[in-house]
């Protein structure tokens, strides 16, 4: 019997049956715009339909030039641009899949002097100010999107997502924060949603009865002048009437400064504001975010909140997600850990998407994993990020290996990550990545400091270095002092920390310290976390927004670095802002430009802009950086055996699982 019922059960449309309650959101990937991006993405899309996706959403297409992403950004606005789609849709369809092609106009977020909007208002998370559209524009506007989803039919589309929510241009005509017209477009709640509901309207005389129209409704702003409740459940039944298939819930505008699909988000933590509209229309209703594994998905469907479930970066991680939990091997899937940091940070940095826990996401054409031409015998030491995915790969391909830990657990670095409080979705990394080594027959061997001697008498003909780094100990006078420890003391070690506590360094490693020393101690639950963000459960006004728990420290923590740059800088792109907000709202005091002068007993004394001070600390915590640890690899290269470095043992630059992953991969792709 298997365990997901719900999650697995079809959906029968009407027209149309989906074979299951997923739906792959929508992800920009970069591979819209990128050479042989078609090529790239029919492979991409292949492997998640060949993975049992019930139904995939594309990443957003424009209908028209102003509504691109950024200049040179996809666009659908003819048959000629439709014709090159037909290579992806064929790709899903040979495996029993149905996609949708998302239909985004970014609006005022767009990235290109040609943005326009509702309203003439800049948005805060962009320096181009739109073009306030004319009557006669949002009429062409409309027809635009119904256009482009007759060329997406004609591409052999299954279907269209309007993008309606997390801020884009039609939500920008539903909010009154970024409405001001006095036309029909705008005034009453009735004016601002009526540009919506023409696009569906205009989109579905386009297309016919027998084609799918998800619409993408938001169903919490979380900025102020954004909906409530009742304008929610309103617009829904509208939106159902105009002849939409589906309801997708969206959750939160880009602006909004509440972590919405991040780490530290509880699983599920959105599904109550789809339970919400659940009754009021008669469509299915698809809930969204922070849902990553297959028993959280049964639990959401099985009490109601929803009739499908959305998960996008899952399906970068895990391509086969709906085939294992089908087949009851939920623990071989591997999970997204909502880390942002190869898919949302890449596109951010114009980048191609992939995934830190999959580096074959987005580049299923280059990363390819096949058997090996002949078997080799290989050890990999250590049991890290980069040792592990090097030798799951390598086993994967039928060599023989050896993966020698000398800790007495796998996991590496990431057994420091997971013990931060909001990054506790590490355990399923270490987790998948044990299963995956018994699986593919790797022989673990824990608890031993292998010898280069040892692996010289073993004769083996390739041997891995994942031996990760040793943290750098900065040369200031009274370093050794018992008030003194690395971050690896603290966190890994379970060392006592004082009430006063002075932080060196504020690289990645320092924030997650300070996180560390700063956590009040509530629980990883849905209720405490929008208590701490000031998330209002009712929905009554301001789009959901209500008062922030007080989450002041019960230390007193100060984060000190050398350089003079802001702190945070470099921090992940789509994360690093909630890691500061977190620490502003703890009162963890910050300090630039220091040069350390001393330590004693006491604290540590420092001099900035030419003045000293002491900072009174019983405990200093030292977080400034790492060395690589590399004592095996001379000796192994003079005894003549081919030897390789991954990780933090190649390149020591903070604790970088992403790259040490990949670089695991990619290597044991090639032996």
């Amino acid at each position: 019997m298997n365990q997901y019922p719900k999650l697995l059960a079809p959906l029968d449309l009407g027209f149309t049956t989906l074979r299951n309650r997923t739906l792959m959101g929508s992800m920009h990937t970069g591979l819209e715009e990128a050479p042989n991006g078609y090529e790239r993405m029919a492979a991409f899309y292949e492997e998640r339909s060949k993975g049992g996706v019930g139904l995939i959403v594309t990443g957003g297409i424009a209908p028209n030039e102003a509504g691109r992403v950024a200049k040179g950004g996809s666009v659908m606005d003819s048959s000629e641009t439709a014709k090159h789609h037909k290579i992806i849709t064929d790709a899903v369809h040979k495996h029993g899949g149905k996609i949708c092609m998302q239909i985004l106009h970014t609006g005022r977020y767009a990235y290109h002097d040609k943005a326009v909007g509702a309203s003439e208002m800049r948005a805060p998370i962009n320096f181009y100010k739109p073009h306030k559209l004319s009557h006669e524009e949002v009429l062409q506007t409309i027809q635009d999107f119904a256009d482009c989803a007759g060329y997406a039919q004609e591409a052999g589309y299954d279907g269209v997502e309007i993008m309606g929510s997390e801020g884009y241009l039609i939500n920008q005509f539903i909010a009154s924060r970024t409405n001001d017209r006095d036309d029909e477009w705008g005034g009453s709640f009735e004016n601002r949603i009526r540009f919506a509901l023409e696009i569906i309207r205009a989109t579905r005389k386009k297309v016919g009865t027998n084609f799918i129209i998800i619409y993408r409704l938001s169903m919490l702003d979380l900025v102020e002048g954004g909906g409530n409740i009742d304008e929610v459940i309103a617009l829904a039944k509208e939106v159902e009437k105009a002849g939409a298939s589906i309801i997708n819930s969206g959750i939160g505008w880009h602006e909004a400064r509440i972590p919405t699909i991040g780490m530290m988000v509880p699983r599920a933590a959105f599904t109550w504001v789809t339970a919400k509209v659940k009754g009021h229309v008669s469509i299915p209703l698809v809930t969204s975010n922070r849902i990553n594994n297959p028993s959280t998905a049964e639990e959401v469907l099985s009490r109601g909140d929803a009739d499908m479930v959305s998960m996008a970066r899952p399906f970068l991680a895990d391509p086969d997600f709906v085939n294992k939990a089908a087949e009851n091997k939920a623990d071989e899937i591997n999970t997204c850990i909502a880390c942002n940091q190869a898919c949302l940070d890449h596109i951010f940095e114009g980048k191609t998407a992939s995934c830190l826990v999959n580096p074959r996401a987005c580049f299923e054409t280059d990363l390819i994993i096949e058997p090996a031409s002949k078997k080799k015998k290989v050890a990999v030491i250590g049991a890290g990020p980069g040792g592990m995915s090097s030798a799951k790969t390598a086993a994967e391909r039928g060599h023989d290996v050896t993966l020698y830990e000398a800790m007495d657990r796998l996991g590496g670095q990431l057994n420091i990550a997971k013990q931060i409080p909001g990054k506790e979705e590490f355990n399923e990394t270490i987790r998948y990545f044990g299963k995956m080594l018994e699986k593919y027959g790797v022989r673990v061997v824990l608890n031993k400091k292998v010898t280069s001697n040892e692996l010289i008498a073993e004769k083996f003909d390739e041997v891995i270095l994942a031996t990760g780094v040793i943290p750098r100990m900065p040369s200031i006078p009274g370093i050794e002092n018992s008030n003194v420890m690395s971050y690896v003391d603290l966190v890994l070690n379970k060392k006592p920390a004082g009430k006063n506590v002075a932080v060196i360094g504020a690289g990645g490693i320092g924030y997650d310290v300070s996180v560390y020393l700063s956590d009040p101690g509530h629980p990883f639950t849905t209720e405490a976390y929008l208590k701490e963000w000031g998330i209002d459960k009712s929905i009554s006004i301001n789009g959901g927004l209500g008062t922030k728990s007080e989450e002041k420290s019960d230390r007193n923590i100060t984060m000190l670095k050398r350089s003079t740059n802001k702190f945070g800088a470099n921090l992940g792109k789509t994360t690093g802002w909630i890691h500061k907000a977190t620490l502003a709202d703890r009162k963890v005091d910050q300090i630039a430009g220091v040069n350390y002068k001393s330590i004693d007993s006491t604290g540590i004394t420092i001099e900035v802009k030419g003045k000293e001070k002491k900072i009174e600390a019983d405990t200093i915590v030292i977080c400034a950086g790492q060395d690589p640890r590399r004592e095996l690899l001379e000796d192994l290269k003079t005894a003549g055996i081919s030897v390789h470095l991954v990780g933090g043992a190649d390149l020591a630059a903070e604790l970088d699982a992403k790259r040490a992953i990949d670089q695991g991969t990619r290597l044991a792709a090639q032996l």
